[in-house]
C-alpha cells in the first residue's frame, strides 16, 4: 500500500499529538515509545520511521513552540528602546509558549538544548540555530554588530540557566523567573557594552 504525503503528515501529527498529551498525563520519564506508537495506532516500528528517539518528539514539539512563539514576537512587533529591552520580551514570549513543555525542560537541557548537541538536520539544532540568529538581528537592529562565537556561547548559557531556573520555579506566574531573566539580560548586555568600549576601534576614537 502506497504512503502518500498527506498520510505521513496526519501521521506525524497524530504522534505529536498523542505524544504531547501522554506526556502531561504520565511525565516524560515514565512514557514509552511503545505507548505513545499504541496511543497513535501504528506499530513501534513506524514510529521511529518519523522520530528517533522520544527526545526527538519533544524537540520536534519545542520546535513548533519556538516557532509560535517567533511569530508572536514578530506580530507584536515591540518597539523597544534598547536591546535589552526587546531581548526580554523576546525570551518572554518564548517562555510563555514552551509553558506546556515545562515539565520536561529537564530532558529538553539534557539533549535538545544542550550547546554540545550538534547532530545536523535535526529539531533540536533548529531551535538553537533559529533562536540565536533571532538575537543576533536583535543585537545587529540596535547597533551591537556581528555577535562573536563567545558572546553566543555567553548568551545561550544564560538562556539555558533561565530555563533550568524556570523548570522548577514554584513562584506566583514564575515571577522569580522574570526577575532572574531580567538580571541575566542585563548581565549579557552589560558584558556586550564593555566589549564594545573595550574594541581597538573604539579605543582609536578617543
Amino acid at each position: 500500500m502506497r504512503v502518500t504525503a498527506e498520510t505521513k503528515v496526519a501521521t506525524r501529527e497524530r504522534i505529536l499529538e498523542v505524544a504531547r498529551g501522554l506526556f502531561a498525563e504520565n511525565g516524560f520519564e515514565a512514557t514509552t515509545t511503545r505507548e505513545i506508537a499504541q496511543a497513535a495506532e501504528i506499530a513501534t516500528g513506524t514510529l521511529f520511521n518519523y522520530f528517533a528517539t522520544k527526545e526527538a518528539i519533544v524537540a520536534c514539539l519545542a520546535a513548533e513552540a519556538a516557532a509560535g512563539a517567533h511569530q508572536e514576537f514578530e506580530r507584536k512587533a515591540l518597539d523597544a528602546e534598547s536591546f535589552e529591552e526587546e531581548l526580554f520580551a523576546f525570551v518572554a514570549e518564548r517562555l510563555r509558549k514552551f509553558k506546556p513543555l515545562r515539565k520536561h525542560l529537564p530532558a529538553l537541557l539534557e539533549t535538545t538544548l544542550h550547546r554540545l548537541v550538534t547532530a545536523p538536520g535535526d529539531d533540536s539544532q533548529s531551535l538553537r540555530v533559529n533562536h540565536l540568529e533571532t538575537v543576533s538581528q536583535l543585537a545587529h537592529k540596535h547597533g551591537f554588530g556581528v555577535l562573536s562565537p563567545v558572546a553566543l556561547q555567553l548568551y545561550w548559557t544564560l538562556y539555558s540557566g533561565v530555563l533550568v531556573f524556570w523548570a522548577n520555579d514554584k513562584s506566583p506566574k514564575q515571577e522569580d523567573t522574570l526577575a532572574v531573566l531580567d538580571h541575566s539580560v542585563e548581565m549579557f548586555v552589560g558584558w556586550l557594552n564593555g566589549q564594545r568600549d573595550a574594541s581597538p576601534s573604539k579605543s582609536r576614537k578617543k
